[in-house]
């Protein structure tokens, strides 16, 4: 429930609890002072009824005169019990008397004599409030004289005083219900501006600096809850933003190292490549093992400058550059990679589903030439001999292009998938290792294909691990139809597909 629901229905309960002590206490208070009123008329109706009947009237049994003396009120019960003889009468509203019948007689004669009045049902002549007095009279004995008046003014009144409640309950309950939602939603604005500024701040990249830059809550006051809550966000939000800002200027410094480093390595890295070359070419009369360590010194220095040349690509690319957009024919650069795959690794077998007219797509055809090389190169590398590769393309959401590379190779551990685009990355315990890798190509393929307004996907089990490529509504796919790229093809799913580390 919300705290706006929860303010409003708590005020109106307030409301209606307040209203019913009110109204439970309002009825009460009326009945007990009517009643109160009803005893006094009580106490004076069984005066004039005792001093009439103790005139006596030796021992004949009372008339009606002698229940009815003058003064009574319409309603007005009188019974007497004396020897072996009862009777009584209630004063109609028209003056004249009605007999009680034997039952009313006999609910009257259990009234005790000399206490308080008490009330009494007597069926259909309804409640009373009835009083019984001893009377000396010429009666043989003494005779008991009960005389009662109707509860049903007191009744009435109570009643009427209850709907009326009910009715100002209903009139304050829908009155509290309309003021209270309109003073609690007036009351939440300010918190409700806070929560929406949240949301907004959650639903922001904080990829940038400069994100949060106008983001703030315009309640302030410090006199008020919600306004030190807008102070404290603000002050939050602030320090979020100078957090931001000397993270993004610390990585700019890293970039900068990165590229300036990549930059001044590659000058020394050739030489050194170059006179180990040199050396092992003229090194007829050097021992064996020199013109070997100058092998390996080469090796090592054409895998060093491949790093360094990735590096400086990676870092380029976080700047925005390298990027040259142009109509790419991207069928042809699946071909080209794939053609390039199988003469390098005959051990994989590697087929292609594309086509059959080119796919054109708004991009940097080395680049994009690039991720397609190093998926492929990704899949032969962490998949043993004979794991079957498939490079396909496909119509993709929106408009788009969907490059898939898929491997039948062991699959990617699950828990390294969140992190398989990082750089520097490497699982080489979920995929057999033929060959050195710096981490760096997944990194590369995802740094291009984000400079290309696309998205890159891995799904993996043992069996089918395939990377999907999307590159959004700059294309222009043409009929389906299959061509492959080596002669030994099979029907495969179509899946994207390729293995769980980089080159």
């Amino acid at each position: 429930m919300t705290l706006r629901r929860r303010l409003v229905l708590s005020i109106v309960a307030l409301v209606v609890a307040v209203s019913a002590v009110i109204g439970a206490g309002s009825i009460i208070a009326l009945a007990s002072i009517q009643t109160g009123a009803i005893d006094q008329q009580l106490q004076n109706a069984t005066k004039r009824a005792t001093n009439k009947f103790g005139q006596g009237q030796g021992d004949q049994p009372p008339g009606d005169d002698v229940l009815r003396p003058a003064g009574q009120a319409a309603g007005t019960l009188t019974a007497y019990y004396v020897v072996g003889r009862a009777g009584g009468i209630v004063i109609q509203d028209d003056g004249s008397p009605a007999a009680l019948d034997a039952d009313q007689l006999r609910r009257l004669g259990d009234v005790k004599v000399g206490v308080d009045p008490a009330t009494i049902d007597l069926g259909s002549t309804g409640r009373y409030r009835v009083a019984a007095v001893r009377v000396d009279t010429g009666y043989p004995g003494d005779a008991v004289l009960v005389v009662g008046l109707p509860m049903s003014p007191v009744y009435q009144s109570v009643w009427s005083l209850l709907w009326v409640v009910i009715v100002v309950v209903a009139t304050a309950l829908l009155a509290a219900s309309i003021v209270a939602a309109v003073v609690v939603r007036r009351s939440l604005r300010p918190l409700e501006r806070v929560a929406e500024t949240a949301s907004t701040v959650a639903r922001m990249p904080l990829d940038r600096s400069d994100a949060l830059d106008g983001v703030r809550v315009p309640d302030t006051d410090p006199r008020t809850e919600v306004g030190r809550v807008g102070s404290a966000f603000n002050r939050m939000l602030g320090h979020i933003g100078g957090a931001m800002q000397a993270r993004e200027r610390s990585e700019q410094k890293v970039r900068q190292f990165v590229a300036d480093a990549s930059h001044e390595l590659r000058t020394p890295l050739a030489s050194v490549r170059g006179y180990a070359e040199l050396t092992r070419r003229m090194g007829g009369d050097l021992p064996q093992d020199v013109v070997y360590a100058m092998s390996r010194i080469e090796s090592e220095s054409v895998r060093m400058t491949s790093m360094v040349e990735d590096l400086l690509l990676l870092a380029r690319l976080d700047e925005g550059r390298e990027i040259a957009f142009d109509e790419v024919d991207l069928t042809g650069l699946v071909l080209d990679a794939v053609n390039d795959a199988h003469a390098a690794s005959p051990e994989h077998p590697i087929e292609v589903d594309v086509p059959s007219s080119p796919v054109v797509v708004l991009g940097d055809a080395a680049r994009l030439h690039q991720v397609i090389v190093n998926l492929v190169t990704n899949a032969r590398t962490h998949t043993p001999d004979g794991t079957r590769i498939t490079v396909g393309i496909a119509a993709g959401p929106d408009g788009g292009v969907d490059l898939s590379v898929r491997d039948t190779g062991q699959g990617i551990d699950p828990e390294f998938l969140p992190k398989l685009f990082e750089r520097f990355a490497r699982a080489d315990s979920s995929r057999s290792r033929t060959a050195g890798s710096t981490g760096l190509g997944l990194a590369i393929v995802d740094a291009v294909v984000q400079a290309h307004g696309g998205t890159v996907g891995v799904t993996s089990e043992p069996g089918n691990t395939v990377f999907t490529v999307h590159l959004p509504g700059h294309s222009t796919p043409s009929s389906p139809a299959s061509s492959e790229a080596t002669a030994d093809t099979a029907d495969w799913s179509a899946a994207p597909a390729v293995s769980d580390t980089t080159t």
